[in-house]
């Protein structure tokens, strides 16, 4: 018998007495929220496709089902695939080497317009474009391995080259765009024309709901008419079409109004189109982000991605596979920083003896050693999944996304720290008395926005959060929804109890990680570790459902908590599948072991840390702290200073 949360959706629809999503009912109680919210709720609500019933590996770990068969295998670039990108990879590597001069770029804030064009004719603007649209057609992994090889050289141009493609023009048309979309606008975008994606707003970033940019339907029909402005525009300032979201007319839901928001494609020669500014920043100084204006702008009707109303589908469609680029490239800086930093504590003497052989340096260079193994795992496992469209990916990806942002973030800081001053001092002025130019401080400026980009850490956890909770409030959600009948939310209580008297004493017994037979005895523990920890996440998040019931989503902090025990689950379990992976083709097993056993071992210390957290912390406390900061007490923090 299935247990609870593996039922198949038919049956839990059935026995919760939950609404069809015909009806567009929420099982998220709105009823007890501010207007605001909960138009926010419903926007974001109706935007999101339900979780793949068949899960991810991810996904799973917060039901307490750790299923390692998904990924382990490692699931291999074929020979066939990896050579499809060889001959491209190895020309952007060396070109990138001989041609972009990354500290100039970051002097001047200008990538020299010669980079662009040679980039373009190498394809390196359409890597995942097919081949018929002018692309290069490559896989997600070839992808990824090129925007390593970016991240590693420079961040400037690794941000034109991945929104232009992640998030701009050609994704959204390879998953949306109809035939006659495709044959107009990818030739252009993959061989001559920087395309951008324009979303945020001065009031609406993570919450599209306040959304005002605004789109009228002519009055001939033939078009929409877009007014408003869009802010932090990425690529803006060189791009030639933009994908543009924007607040189409609302339409009645079950008697109730409903905010849409439709995608549009716009070239930025239309008359109205104007950008008004180029944003500057504390790193990637050569970003071509601004704001742009648009003032009765008249777009064809036909330029409309998908239907209207999902244009908040195509952008988090888009981002759920988009977000693998910014990892990618983080594994490569990250490579980039260990490499500094293992020649700088072999050389460097102090005390008598190189600062690598003083614990308090080896303990940084070890941590950076491991997590980047680690990020490269993850990275790269989900990267190939992809490709083999292994399932939905959403939560893998968002967890790349928002690990490897702030590990390299860690990794760029303890950098800095290991090189000292030579690390807090400009490339130019290290040459310029006479010492390699090694530009820590570029790296550390430039990466730091990796964990806002494209959907900010804090988002990247209530993401995360709200697809965890998924299956438990298709199993019992309704009983705390009090927009439902009566009826139907005790049919709910009584048949979710029948689910959970099943499934919640399972996760007290003995976990199962499968046949582990092919796996290298050292790193069987660590999957075993993950088995056993992934139930007591499940029990630990179905007792705070049960403590908090409906108000669960405002404890942030403690589903962070739950979100931060998964995350490095996974990063555990992926590490051990590539280690295998890597002895399995003739890697020193040695070498592999000493990197994959020193990362689970930390990334335990960290779950201990967050798993602790649930049980006991400061949060209420803070929470009333910073309230009173905002209510103007405390003036004793506010005196003594200019």
């Amino acid at each position: 018998m299935k247990t609870p949360l593996e039922a198949p959706p038919e049956q839990i629809k059935a026995e919760t007495g939950a609404q069809s999503e015909k009806s567009g009912a929420s099982v998220i109680d709105t009823s007890k929220m501010s207007a605001g919210k909960a138009a926010a709720l419903e926007l974001a609500e109706s935007s999101r496709d339900p979780l793949d019933e068949r899960g991810s590996f991810a996904s799973n770990l917060f039901i307490g089902k750790f299923a390692f068969e998904r990924i382990f295998p490692w699931p291999e670039q074929s020979a066939e695939d990896r050579a499809a990108g060889e001959s491209f990879l190895e020309q952007l590597r060396e070109y990138l080497h001989a041609n972009v001069d990354a500290d100039e770029i970051d002097r001047t804030g200008e990538i020299p317009q010669k980079n662009i064009d040679e980039l373009f004719a190498m394809g390196a603007f359409a890597i995942k474009v097919p081949k018929q649209y002018g692309g290069l057609g490559l896989s997600q992994v070839n992808y990824g391995r090129a925007a390593m090889l970016f991240g590693s050289w420079d961040a400037n141009l690794t941000a034109l080259v991945s929104a232009h493609q992640s998030i701009g023009v050609p994704q959204p048309l390879l998953l949306f765009g109809t035939d006659e979309q495709k044959d107009k606008y990818l030739p252009r975008v993959a061989r001559k024309e920087i395309s951008a994606f324009a979303l945020t707003e001065m009031n609406a970033g993570s919450d599209p709901a306040n959304m005002s940019l605004r789109a009228d339907l002519s009055e001939d029909g033939s078009a929409w008419i877009l007014n408003g402005e869009k802010l932090w525009c990425t690529n803006l300032i060189k791009a030639g079409v933009l994908v543009v979201m924007a607040k189409t007319p609302p339409k009645m839901v079950n008697g109730k109004e409903r905010k849409q928001i439709s995608a549009f494609i716009v070239d930025v020669d239309y008359p109205g189109v104007e950008i008004t500014y180029r944003c500057h920043f504390m790193g990637l100084r050569a970003l071509y982000n601004g704001i742009v204006k648009f003032t009765n702008v008249r777009v064809p009707r036909e330029n409309m991605i998908a239907k209207e109303g999902q244009g908040l589908k195509v952008a988090l469609t888009t981002l759920n596979t988009g977000r693998l680029t910014i990892p990618a490239a983080c594994v490569g800086l990250s490579k980039r920083l260990v490499e500094i930093c293992r020649k700088w504590a072999k050389e460097r003497i102090q005390w008598g003896a190189p600062i690598g052989q003083h614990s308090a340096i080896a303990g940084k260079v070890a941590e950076m050693a491991g997590n980047t193994f680690a990020m490269e795992a993850i990275t790269f496992l989900t990267s190939a999944l992809v490709d083999r469209k292994a399932g939905d990916l959403r939560i893998e990806t968002a967890m790349c996304k928002m690990w490897c942002t702030e590990m390299t973030w860690k990794i760029a800081d303890d950098a800095m720290q290991v090189r000292g001053g030579r690390g807090y001092e400009t490339a130019q002025s290290l040459a310029g008395r006479g010492e390699e130019p090694i530009a820590v401080e570029r790296f550390l400026r430039d990466c730091r926005i990796n964990t806002i980009f494209e959907g900010s850490s804090e988002i990247m956890r209530l993401f995360i959060a709200r697809e965890a909770l998924d299956p438990h409030l298709k199993v019992g959600g309704a009983i705390f929804n009090t927009q439902l009948p009566m009826r139907t939310r005790m049919k709910s209580m009584f048949s979710s109890g029948s689910f959970y008297s099943r499934w919640y004493p399972r996760q007290y017994t003995k976990a199962n990680a499968g046949d582990l037979s092919k796996l290298h005895e050292e790193l069987r523990p660590h999957i075993q570790y993950g088995a056993a920890t992934s139930k007591k996440l499940a029990r630990g998040l179905f007792h705070s459902m049960m403590r908090f019931g409906p108000k669960l989503d405002r404890e942030q902090l403690l589903l962070s908590r739950f979100v931060g025990v998964a995350t490095e689950l996974f990063a555990i379990s992926a590490t051990c599948s590539y280690a295998q992976h890597l002895i399995n083709n003739g890697k020193p097993a040695g070498e592999i072991l000493s990197l994959a056993n020193y990362f689970c071992a930390s990334a335990k210390s960290r779950i201990d840390h967050h798993l602790a957290g649930t049980g006991k912390n400061a949060d209420q406390r803070g929470y009333a702290l910073t309230q009173e900061l905002l209510g103007g007490k405390h003036d004793l923090l506010r005196t003594g200073i200019v």
